[in-house]
């Protein structure tokens, strides 16, 4: 199975114990692959050393510099080619758009309202980590 995280997830993922740490424990233990971008690792870098997380991360005891190499070696870096915009709304997501046809994903996985209203792009269906986790395990 083949996987694009938005942003959000990722940093849930990497700072709390949840659905989406769940979801990235499930993909390293089963046969599945988690694909990003230059551009989504970027923002997922300036979103780790924001200050509304500072307390978060230091409370984790890694610094942002060792979750980005932590996630870095459980993700294949692709370079998707722009998309036409697709999310008025948010024109950032279109980045996660890009990044899963790109990687022939199987799943969008996001908790984005802007995301997760469009249910599928280009046939790509965009779930939350709990249906992720489902998907994964078979359910």
């Amino acid at each position: 199975m083949r996987l694009v995280l938005d942003t959000n997830t990722v940093v849930s993922a990497l700072l709390w114990r949840g659905t989406p740490h769940n979801l990235v424990n499930a993909v390293r233990a089963r046969p599945a692959a988690l694909f990003t971008s230059p551009i989504l690792l970027a923002e997922l870098e300036d979103v780790l050393t924001r200050k509304k997380l500072a307390a978060t991360v230091v409370a984790s005891g890694i610094s942002p510099d060792q979750l980005m190499q932590r996630y870095r070696r459980i993700v294949t870096v692709i370079q998707p080619a722009p998309i036409p915009p697709t999310v008025l709304t948010d024109p950032d997501d279109d980045h996660v758009l890009a990044c899963a046809l790109a990687a022939k994903a199987d799943f969008i996985v996001s908790g984005d309202r802007d995301l997760l209203a469009l249910k599928s792009f280009r046939e790509i269906p965009i779930v939350t980590a709990a249906e992720a986790v489902r998907a994964l395990s078979g359910q």
